[in-house]
């Protein structure tokens, strides 16, 4: 009986909720579930210690929010946030757009695929700016361009030019200055173009280079590769015959090659050119275009063609391309 009095007395000072009703083994059970808890309450670290206990409590309460969508906050210094009204409405594309924009696209049919001789009448007509616009070709290709084989890339010499006034450089030993010269070229130098490039003073926009001359170029490939300026044997742009190669980019000799999205963009003239030199010019880059399919290709190679004017609408063409 002593020993059931100490018992209780313990109990009664952890407040448990023990009488002398109750069995020896019972009132012990009740003391080690107390002295258990008081052990986990009294951890100092590890996931028994408050502060985890804390932090995970937190976390199942700030989870089970989320989930009733109870953005509420949950201290004082923060603010409500509360629902402004329901979502705006976005409007379509062509709404967006500008005046003069909605008003030339009013005259193509956005369902009718357009012959080239239609599409091209019809591009000189919906030029929405006031200036001499570009007469742009988009031609997306069926190849993969991750591929080495079918990584389309080419020149084509445009019957009529492009309309843009080409700047011509060339980088060639003393002897090929004099050609070059007279066939049109804008800056001619050596050991003095270096200099220029060592500056970072591009004043022009193709560059031919001799092939003897291309070692000197190499230091310079971080500033000419990336805005299209390296010489390319691809490209013609590395030449034995300086003149010619500089006649035939001041006539409008034109650089095309698929991109990341396997789709060539190339302008072929300005809309002041009309439909006829356009035509010219467009079926002279198709023509450049069917020459590079290539033979590992199984698909189709052309998938769809679009002709539009610098910021003017888009006008779907017939596949001219067999």
């Amino acid at each position: 009986m002593a020993k059931k009095a100490e018992l209780l007395e313990k109990a009664q000072e952890l407040g448990l909720e023990v009488t002398e009703k109750n069995t020896i083994a019972e009132i012990e059970a009740a003391l080690e579930t107390a002295g258990e808890k008081e052990e986990k309450t009294a951890a100092k670290a590890g996931k028994r210690s408050e502060k985890a206990q804390r932090e995970t409590e937190e976390k199942l309460e700030k989870e089970a929010r989320k989930v009733a969508g109870d953005t509420t906050p949950q201290s004082d210094d923060a603010e409500a946030n509360v629902k402004k009204g329901p979502k705006p409405v976005t409007r379509p594309r062509i709404e967006r757009r500008g005046k003069n924009y909605r008003k030339t696209a009013e005259q193509v049919e956005k369902d009718r695929v357009y012959s080239l001789t239609e599409a091209l009448e019809l591009a000189t007509k919906t030029n929405p700016v006031k200036f001499d616009a570009s007469v742009e070709v988009h031609v997306r290709l069926g190849v993969d361009p991750r591929q080495a084989d079918q990584n389309v890339r080419s020149t084509v010499s445009l019957p009529h030019g492009t309309g843009k006034t080409i700047r011509v450089a060339v980088f060639a030993p003393e002897a090929e200055h004099a050609a070059a010269k007279k066939a049109g070229a804008d800056v001619i130098g050596d050991e003095t173009f270096l200099k220029q490039l060592e500056k970072e003073e591009l004043n022009f926009d193709v560059l031919i280079a001799t092939p003897q001359y291309m070692p000197k170029l190499g230091k310079y490939a971080r500033l000419l590769g990336p805005r299209g300026l390296m010489p390319n044997p691809k490209a013609g742009t590395v030449a034995t015959d300086v003149a010619k190669a500089v006649s035939e980019a001041k006539a409008g000799k034109v650089e095309y090659r698929v991109d990341k999205q396997a789709i060539v963009h190339l302008s072929i003239g300005k809309v002041s050119f009309g439909a006829e030199k356009l035509a010219d010019n467009a079926k002279a880059f198709f023509d450049s275009l069917q020459s590079q399919k290539p033979s590992s290709l199984k698909g189709s190679y052309v998938k769809s063609t679009s002709i539009s004017t610098t910021m003017g609408p888009g006008i779907k063409v017939e596949n001219v391309v067999n």
